[in-house]
């Protein structure tokens, strides 16, 4: 019973904690670097020789990596480069993944090399519980093998699972910030264009799309950018400034 009480108050104190994470993160780097600091801590007990890193995986391709120490950072780093072993297999395969023996594993060679290299015995995968497009896990290791165990495994699935929930929204927050400047950056490259079409109009005495026709062809003669030719224009015109779009606040 009192280890009961115990761990209730250890996961009350992360759903705390993670709600004012998520809160004072400024963006979901930020975010997944204080979670997998904070990770190391939580799992680690009386045991030094435990690391943790956290990969993110937005839209198949784009990868983040956090880490709490150099040791874990290089170890999910050679991962991502191998584009294997047991963190990615547990995303991909969305289940634990243990290497009780790094001495003794044979999947993953030539990651599991470099793994043997840094002195490690064991690594633990477990993905994090997240919807979209975005996936990740929390990547465990230590310094010696076999030092993952049940415990040790069910610890760090019940603690994935209560830190998924914050995970996902920080996810959530990132995405909404990237549409929002993805949704500036093409208003403001839409405003150029557009001015730079009316310039050509005015000194050419053309229609719009005859304007816009000698825009593109000046772009793909030059084999620069549309944008950039249109800027260059605008520049000529507004005393070397380039063209501004103003938002309503």
């Amino acid at each position: 019973m009192a280890k009961t009480a115990t761990n209730d108050v250890v996961w009350a104190g992360l759903a705390e904690y993670l709600q004012d994470l998520v809160l004072n993160s400024s963006d979901v780097e930020v975010f997944l670097q204080e979670l997998a600091v904070y990770s190391s801590g939580m799992l680690s007990g009386s045991d030094p020789e435990i690391y943790c890193g956290i990969t993110l995986v937005r839209r198949k391709r784009s990868i983040t990596i956090a880490s709490s120490d150099e040791t874990a950072r290089e170890l999910d780093e050679q991962q991502a480069r191998y584009g294997d072993g047991p963190c990615l297999t547990a995303i991909r395969e969305n289940r634990p993944v243990l290497v009780p023996d790094a001495d003794a594993e044979i999947r993953w060679p030539e990651y599991m090399e470099a793994v043997r290299e840094h002195g490690i015995g064991s690594i633990l995968g477990v993905p994090f519980t997240l919807d979209g497009a975005a996936e990740a896990s929390l990547n465990v290791y230590s310094g010696s093998a076999h030092t993952l165990s049940a415990p040790m495994i069910e610890r760090a699935e019940t603690y994935a699972l209560r830190a998924s929930k914050a995970l996902n929204l920080s996810v959530r927050m990132a995405q909404l910030t990237e549409a929002r400047d993805n949704l500036k950056a093409a208003m403001e490259s839409r405003t150029t264009i557009d001015l730079a079409v009316g310039v050509i109009m005015g000194q050419n005495r053309c229609s719009q799309d005859t304007a816009f026709e000698i825009l593109r062809k000046t772009s793909s003669d030059r084999n620069v950018k549309l944008r950039e030719v249109a800027a260059t224009i605008v520049a000529g015109v507004n005393q070397g400034r380039e063209a501004e779009t103003r938002f309503d606040e």
